[in-house]
């Protein structure tokens, strides 16, 4: 069996990566891998569908074994995802998709040099803050954070493969494009040497 691919998605908050996931998942050709978080459960959260919900000793322990392909602290929680899961689903030939920020983006390519790291973009910065204001579940202030965030995201867009912008209302054909690049990849010439033994 053919180890499957790991792709990376990241993208500043806004630009609609999760419904370009929630396409992709759709299709069921990709293993969504879920994360590890310290913070407590809040209401609908489901333990191993939205997080693995660990203490902090945990979690540390995880970090110190090198048993987490990536992690960040946010407000004082740990997020990570678990190198175990990626591992055995890639090992079975699961493509494995993760949605995680640039920090950790950059962690993964560290650990597993061959992941596909991807790059989701509006088609604008005033698209972007309409967004965002649309919402109406976030204030002024912390909308003006977000904003700043994007600069420092979209600054490191050069270390991805490929960039991808999600045009209002068209967030299937960002998911198609993800699954072309998909396609290529799986075509690449350094993924398939194992072809010279019929000739050589």
């Amino acid at each position: 069996m053919k180890k499957g691919l790991l792709f990376v998605v990241s993208g500043p908050s806004g630009t609609g990566k999760g419904t370009v996931m929630k396409h992709l998942l759709e299709t069921g050709e990709y293993f969504y891998s879920v994360s590890a978080t310290t913070r407590a459960p809040r209401g609908e959260d489901k333990e191993g569908v939205t997080y693995y919900f660990v203490t902090r000793a945990q979690f540390e322990e995880k970090i110190a074994q090198g048993e987490m392909l990536e992690y960040a602290e946010y407000s004082g929680n740990y997020y990570g995802t678990p190198k175990f899961a990626v591992e055995k689903a890639l090992a079975e030939g699961k493509n494995v998709i993760l949605e995680i920020e640039t920090k950790g983006a950059l962690q993964v390519r560290k650990i597993m040099p061959e992941a596909v790291l991807i790059f989701i973009l509006p088609p604008d910065i005033e698209t972007l803050r309409a967004r965002l204001t649309g919402r109406g579940t976030e204030s002024a202030e912390v909308i003006e954070t977000r904003m700043a965030q994007v600069q420092r995201e979209v600054a490191l867009l050069c270390e991805y493969d490929y960039a991808i912008v999600n045009e209002n209302g068209k967030s299937e054909e960002a998911a198609k494009a993800i699954m072309g690049i998909a396609a290529a990849e799986k075509l690449r010439a350094s993924r398939n040497a194992e072809l010279k033994e019929k000739f050589l």
